[in-house]
C-alpha cells in the first residue's frame, strides 16, 4: 500500500499535463520585456502564465532560469528572423544590412509586442545587484555585434567591402545604432522614424564601407 502511495505522489509532483511551456514563455517574455527582470515578480509571472509557483519552479528552477528561457524564446522568435537577412547570399552587402535593420525596426515597433529590443530594454533597467542577469545580457549584446562582424568579415573576404575598411569598428557602430533605435522605439517613436534613421545609414553606406575610395 505504501508503495502505491509513493508512486501516486511522484506522479503528482510531475509537470501538469495542461502546462503549455511555449505559451508560458511567451507571457513571461512579455512581462520581462515590459517591466524588466527586477520589475517582474514571481506573483506577476504566476498571474500571467496561469501556472502555480511550484509548476514554474519545477520547469525553470527559479526566476533566473525562467528569464533565461524567455531570453532564448526571444532569440527563437525574433533574433533568428532578423538575422535571416544577413544569411541571404543573393543580397548585396548593403541590401542585407538594410534588410536586417528594417526587420529590427519592424520588431521594435510591433504593436503585438513591447517596444524596443528585449536585450537592450531589460539591461537598462537592471541594478548593480543583478550581476548574473547583467552578464547574461552583456553576452547577448556581444553576440549581436559578433553576428554583424561575422557577416562583414565574410563579405570583405569576398571582396564586397574594401580591404582598408575597419569592419570591427563598423560592426561596433552598427550595434550602437541598433541600441539607439531601440531606445527611440521604447520612447514611443513610430516605425517611420526608425526607417528614416535607416535611410540615413544607407545614404552613408558607401563611405562607411570604402566604396567611394575604390571608385575614385
Amino acid at each position: 500500500m505504501s508503495q502505491h502511495c509513493d508512486e501516486a505522489l511522484k506522479k503528482c509532483r510531475g509537470r501538469p499535463k495542461t502546462f503549455d511551456r511555449d505559451a508560458a514563455l511567451d507571457k513571461a517574455l512579455t512581462l520581462f520585456w515590459t517591466h524588466g527582470y527586477e520589475g517582474t515578480s514571481l506573483s506577476d509571472l504566476v498571474a500571467a502564465t496561469g501556472a502555480k509557483a511550484p509548476t514554474l519552479y519545477a520547469e525553470f528552477v527559479n526566476k533566473e532560469g525562467l528569464f533565461r528561457a524567455a531570453m532564448e524564446r526571444y532569440i527563437e522568435r525574433f533574433s533568428t528572423y532578423r538575422n535571416a537577412a544577413l544569411q541571404d547570399e543573393s543580397k548585396s552587402v548593403s541590401e542585407a544590412i538594410e534588410g536586417w535593420f528594417r526587420a529590427s525596426a519592424a520588431c521594435f515597433t510591433n504593436c503585438d509586442t513591447p517596444s524596443g529590443c528585449f536585450f537592450i530594454c531589460t539591461s537598462t533597467a537592471l541594478s548593480s545587484s543583478s550581476g548574473e542577469i547583467a552578464q547574461m545580457l552583456r553576452q547577448q549584446h556581444a553576440a549581436q555585434q559578433q553576428t554583424l562582424l561575422d557577416f562583414l568579415t565574410s563579405r570583405q573576404q569576398r571582396g564586397d567591402i574594401a580591404d582598408q575598411t575597419d569592419i570591427t569598428s563598423l560592426a561596433r557602430y552598427l550595434a550602437c545604432l541598433l541600441q539607439g533605435m531601440s531606445v527611440r522605439a521604447r520612447e514611443g517613436a513610430p516605425k517611420a522614424d526608425l526607417d528614416n534613421i535607416i535611410d540615413t545609414l544607407m545614404a552613408m553606406w558607401p563611405v562607411l564601407t570604402g566604396q567611394c575610395q575604390r571608385k575614385s
